[in-house]
């Protein structure tokens, strides 16, 4: 006797190949080689959620110490005079005042030199 997969079954293709929507060519009708790119694209999902953390706190360095440099100071002293001022600014912040306020970031750049 034929024993037909029920509604699990379906629900659980229907599933993959709802998350496979969008994906090209086979990729996105045949069950097997959905499910294949969907638990790949899960993975990466899952890891780029942290690497992207990583990449934004790179950035605000990298653009803190260009502001940081034309004040003839070092990104490491900056931060040093920082901690040593009491200044509780994160760098997210501190990134967007040099990009946004230069004039505000140079003030606070002079407040942390006064300290090291």
């Amino acid at each position: 006797m034929r024993v037909k997969r029920g509604y699990k079954a379906r629900r659980r293709r229907k599933k993959v190949l709802k998350l496979a929507k969008g994906f090209r060519g086979g990729r996105s009708k045949l069950f097997r080689t959905a499910a294949d790119a969907v638990d790949k694209a899960l993975m990466y999902a899952y890891r780029d959620r942290r690497v992207r953390k990583r990449d934004f706190r790179r950035l605000w360095i990298i653009r803190i110490n260009a502001a940081v440099r034309m004040n003839n100071l070092t990104y490491g002293k900056f931060i040093h005079g920082l901690k040593r001022a009491n200044i509780a600014l994160d760098r997210k912040v501190l990134a967007e005042l040099a990009i946004s306020d230069p004039a505000g970031f140079t003030r606070i750049v002079n407040l942390a030199s006064e300290q090291i």
